[in-house]
C-alpha cells in the first residue's frame, strides 16, 4: 500500500509493512517538517506580487515555516495565500515597503476571504482549512507623506505618522469594519492647520455624526474605535 500524507502538515504516514530500509529517511524528514513547523523562519519577498505558499507531500516547503517575514517593495495589490484544507497557525510579521503607495498586503486560504494586514505589524494568523482569522499581536506605524501620497484607505490596526507639510491628506476609514476595529492618525509635522486631513467615514457614522472628520490643528492626534453602526466610529484617545 502507497504511503498517505497527513492533512495539515503533509507527514509521510507509511503504510504497515511497507518502505522497507527506508524508515530513517523517511522518519527524519518528518521531524525536519515538524521542527520548519514549530520554529521555521523565512523572509518572503513579495516584491513581484501575491505569493501562494506550498504543502508538499513529505517534504520541506515554504507553507509549513512558523513565522514568516514579508519583505520587498509593493508594485501592486499583493495577497499572500495558505493552500485550503491544511489547519495552520503560523506568524508574519510585515516589512515591505508601501511608504510611497497605496498597495494593500492580505493574508487569506485559497478558498477563503482575505483578510487585510495593517502596515507593520505583526500577526498571529489561525487557518481552519477553510479561512484564516488574524490577531494583532504588535502595531507598527505607518509614515504618510503628503509630497507621494494624498490619499490613503486604512485598514483595522493602521497607525499612521501624517505628514502634511506638502499637501492635504484623505483618509479613508476602513470598509464593513467589525466592532472592535481600531485607527490612530497623528500630526508628524505639526502641519494639520495648514494642511488638514480629512478622515472619511466611508459610509459609517463618526461619534453618531454623518460627516466626515477634518483634523485641523496642528499637533492633533485620534484614536478611533469602532463601535456599531448607530455610533459608528468613537474617539478612543484624542488630543485636540
Amino acid at each position: 500500500m502507497a504511503s498517505t500524507f497527513s492533512t495539515d502538515l503533509k507527514l509521510e504516514l507509511v503504510a504497515t509493512g511497507e518502505k522497507a530500509g527506508l524508515w530513517g529517511s523517511i522518519t527524519n524528514t518528518n521531524l525536519q517538517i515538524l521542527e520548519q513547523s514549530a520554529s521555521g523562519y523565512l523572509d518572503l519577498s513579495m516584491a513581484s506580487g501575491s505569493v501562494t505558499l506550498l504543502l508538499s507531500d513529505g517534504a520541506a516547503s515554504n507553507g509549513k515555516n512558523f513565522y514568516l517575514k514579508l519583505s520587498g517593495n509593493l508594485s501592486t495589490n499583493t495577497t499572500l495565500t495558505m493552500p485550503s484544507g491544511s489547519e495552520r497557525v503560523w506568524v508574519i510579521s510585515d516589512e515591505t515597503n508601501r511608504t510611497a503607495s497605496k498597495y494593500t498586503l492580505s493574508v487569506t486560504t485559497a478558498s477563503g476571504t482575505a483578510v487585510p494586514v495593517p502596515n507593520a505589524a505583526t500577526l498571529l494568523c489561525v487557518s481552519d482549512g477553510t479561512n484564516t482569522t488574524t490577531t494583532i499581536i504588535q502595531k507598527g506605524y505607518y509614515t504618510i507623506d503628503s509630497s507621494s501620497v494624498t490619499a490613503y484607505t486604512a485598514v483595522s490596526g493602521d497607525q499612521m505618522l501624517v505628514n502634511t507639510t506638502s499637501n492635504p491628506v484623505t483618509i479613508t476609514l476602513p470598509a464593513s469594519p467589525s466592532t472592535g476595529d481600531e485607527v490612530f492618525i497623528l500630526d508628524a509635522r505639526g502641519t494639520f492647520a495648514a494642511n488638514n486631513v480629512t478622515v472619511g467615514r466611508n459610509g459609517q457614522p463618526i461619534m453618531s455624526n454623518g460627516s466626515d472628520l477634518t483634523l485641523s490643528t496642528s499637533g492633533q492626534t485620534v484614536s478611533l474605535v469602532y463601535v456599531d453602526s448607530t455610533r459608528g466610529w468613537a474617539y478612543k484617545e484624542a488630543y485636540l
